[in-house]
């Protein structure tokens, strides 16, 4: 008797079994969304735009010593297309401008310690529709006094355009770093541009400006 009541358990335990495995069937777990990009349409027209950049002059890699920095140029051919105000993020301690490698080792240290140094003079961003933000790529991330400058002001409903300088490293992750300071911002997809090619080729740079704005804007 015992046998014929192990052996009953043993075919319901087994139907229930086959049961939970067909309800987990008919009902798979859904998918994780797809994360969106930073592609988004902005309109430039009928907006107050602020183009706000720290560039360093001096010797600098891949370039030589130069006058004028090469974020800064790529900021001007930004102004000269949009019509926007330009502002330059001074840090009140300027970096070396006769040793590259000087300026490499303070900003990894700046970068490693988190500092946030003293700049000279600020814009009221608050007053602004689309801040087109500005820097040359150090160590995979912004220049600390880019930070200095974004963590003084309220970025709610505005619209940050981030470009860089580099050469070789692009963007990096300092889209995501700018999202991550500017809360409340939308970030737009940003633009890399040679060191190289801002300084000796500026037609090629003003293309290169001029096709990102164009599809930002469709």
């Amino acid at each position: 008797m015992k046998k014929i009541v192990s052996l009953i358990l043993m075919f319901v335990m087994s139907g229930l079994s086959i049961l939970s495995c067909a309800s987990n069937t008919s009902n798979p777990t859904p998918h994780s969304k797809t994360p969106k990009d930073r592609t988004m349409e902005i309109k430039l027209s009928d907006k107050k735009i602020l183009i706000a950049f720290f560039s360093h002059t001096g010797e600098n890699y891949g370039v030589g010593n130069i006058a004028e920095g090469n974020t800064h140029i790529i900021a001007q051919i930004i102004a000269e297309a949009t019509g926007g105000s330009l502002f330059e993020i001074i840090p009140e301690i300027d970096y070396p401008h006769n040793s590259y490698d000087k300026v490499v080792e303070i900003a990894k240290q700046e970068k490693e310690k988190k500092v946030r140094p003293a700049i000279k003079g600020d814009v009221k961003v608050e007053d602004y529709d689309i801040i087109f933000l500005g820097y040359p790529n150090w160590w995979g991330d912004m220049p600390m006094p880019v930070y200095t400058f974004l963590e003084k002001h309220e970025w709610n409903g505005k619209t940050v355009v981030p470009f860089c300088t580099h050469e070789g490293s692009g963007l990096s992750n300092t889209e995501k770093y700018v999202a991550d300071t500017c809360h409340g911002a939308r970030v737009a997809k940003g633009l890399a541009v040679r060191g190289e090619i801002a300084q000796n080729h500026r037609e090629q740079a003003n293309k290169l400006v001029k096709s990102w704005l164009s599809e930002l804007e469709n």
